[in-house]
């Protein structure tokens, strides 16, 4: 990407990804690396950033990164851990807080006249998320910005364009966090804001031409929206040499299968459908761990599309729909110490046996931006606007081992669930939902008869990129009409619980 680019070093802080986000959403391309990865054509970056970390700079295992060839030369924004890491090695003092310094906080002192605080007022609220705190500045520290708990809140360097602060702006609960990153990147680093969906597309494509040439690419789509953008891209790229299967597993939601393939009709995309459910549930037969029904779902998927590729003449490529948080949330931040939270079935590469190499046009971009790009390119606002899915399908939804009678089930209650949704114009509010199948019975009471049937559980959340999560409050009068029908309308069903946790601690998905 030929743009003004911006480098964002991860220090392992679960926040790091929200750094990308709102720099993206000042219309400025950025990159993750971990912090002892550092680029060797950092000097092509318009600015850097250092994110927070669960580490200590007083630890004997505190991360120390090698900004030789960042510090003075380039604009440097250092947050959390960043702004501890340049006082703590230059001059200053860390030490542990003896205040509580987790959550909301308001500036009580702003330097006004400085271009890092424009726009920004005393009072502004911001977040807070440390243990230790800057007791002394560094050398050729000014301080900036105070709360009533810290003093140090945020300061610069003398001399130099580099800029620290104790707080995340990179969270929702900072209100101005914002434009203290445009501040910062625009009006101090003077990065061009040249990152927009038509960009994207315009270069995406360029990129695949030069990178595919003439060679033939299998894709494999899910009716989602990652791979229906993809899709479009590739298309757009190399027309024909495109071939497109979508497979059902036996785990897709009800009437899915056909339903999609009818949806697909009038895009110009040439796709085959393949049932292979059995296929799928055969090799779920009596798995019940979560990482391991994925991995099981992944080595199918990829054997029928091997299968499938035999069957297309000299295709060379595989493509994928992987975005941006699939590779954060299996691989660590792109390699960084970060935790990781669980692996993804199109994440990781391929088995030795297919000779097929990986193209990913959208493994840069979130969710958001995935759909940004789908709309530029006028594909249908309905197919846009649909509620991401898991690739492993309802067996990440069904907890404990898989059967076909648990699929129909569920398959049943997601039915009632979404469809509800549409009815009550609630869908569109709502970022993703779905229901999971819980593995206990519960009694119950029907026709003055005792029952013993399942429990299911309803999920709605709002997101903007599926990084952080809430769980959205729903009318009663929908829960409760929704709750009625599942229960008299599925057979196996006697009750149904709704999910309140947001992300985090918790996850979208229960596996």
């Amino acid at each position: 990407m030929q743009h003004n680019k911006v480098l964002i070093l991860d220090f392992g802080s679960q926040y790091t990804q929200l750094i990308a986000r709102r720099v993206r959403e000042l219309n400025i391309y950025c990159e993750i690396h971990p912090f002892n990865k550092i680029p060797n054509n950092v000097e092509e970056y318009k600015a850097v950033v250092l994110s927070g970390s669960p580490f200590s700079v007083r630890g004997e295992n505190a991360l120390h990164p090698d900004l030789s060839k960042i510090r003075g030369k380039k604009p440097l924004l250092a947050v959390c851990y960043g702004a501890q890491y340049l006082a703590h090695f230059s001059g200053g003092e860390v030490a542990p807080s003896n205040t509580r310094e987790y959550g909301r906080a308001n500036l009580s002192f702003v330097k006004s006249d400085e271009a890092f605080f424009e726009n920004i007022n005393k009072g502004s609220q911001v977040w807070m998320s440390h243990s230790d705190t800057i007791k002394n500045l560094p050398t050729n520290g000014v301080l900036l910005a105070s709360t009533n708990d810290v003093q140090n809140a945020a300061y610069k360097i003398e001399g130099e364009d580099t800029y620290a602060i104790q707080f995340h702006p990179e969270v929702y609960h900072s209100t101005d966090g914002k434009q203290l990153l445009e501040n910062f990147l625009v009006h101090i680093a003077k990065v061009e804001q040249d990152w927009t969906p038509q960009s994207f597309v315009e270069e995406t494509v360029e990129d695949l031409q030069t990178k595919l040439g003439n060679d033939r690419v299998v894709l494999g789509l899910s009716g989602g929206v990652d791979s229906s953008v993809a899709a479009m891209l590739l298309h757009k790229a190399i027309g024909e040499n495109l071939y497109c299967i979508f497979v059902n597993n036996g785990l897709l939601r009800k009437n899915e299968f056909t339903d999609v393939l009818e949806q697909y009709k009038g895009m110009g995309l040439n796709v085959k459908g393949v049932d292979a459910s059995t296929r799928f549930l055969d090799a779920l037969a009596g798995l019940s761990d979560p990482e391991e029904k994925r991995k099981a779902i992944g080595r199918v998927f990829i054997e029928v599309f091997d299968d499938e590729a035999h069957e297309i003449s000299d295709v060379k490529w595989l493509a994928q729909g992987t975005i941006y948080p699939d590779v954060i949330e299996s691989v660590s931040a792109t390699g960084g110490p970060s935790a990781t939270i669980k692996s993804h079935h199109n994440v990781g590469g391929l088995p030795d046996f297919m000779k097929l190499r990986i193209v990913e046009p959208l493994k840069a971009l979130f969710k958001d931006e995935v759909r940004r790009v789908g709309a530029s390119m006028d594909m249908d606002a309905t197919l846009l606007g649909r509620h991401p899915f898991p690739g492993p399908g309802l067996a990440i939804r069904i907890l404990g081992d898989i059967t076909a009678e648990k699929v129909r089930i569920l398959q049943e209650v997601d039915a009632v669930f979404i469809n509800g949704l549409k009815e009550w114009n609630l869908y569109d509010k709502v970022w993703q939902a779905g229901a999971i199948l819980l593995p206990v019975n519960s009694v119950g009471v029907m026709g003055d008869e005792r029952t013993y049937e399942k429990c299911v559980a309803l999920r709605a959340v709002e997101s903007t990129d599926g990084m952080t999560a809430d769980w959205v409050n729903l009318p009663y009068e929908f829960l409760q009409k929704t709750s009625n029908d599942i229960i008299n309308k599925v057979k196996g069903v006697n009750r149904v619980v709704y999910d309140i946790s947001s992300k985090p601690p918790a996850t979208i998905e229960w596996e």
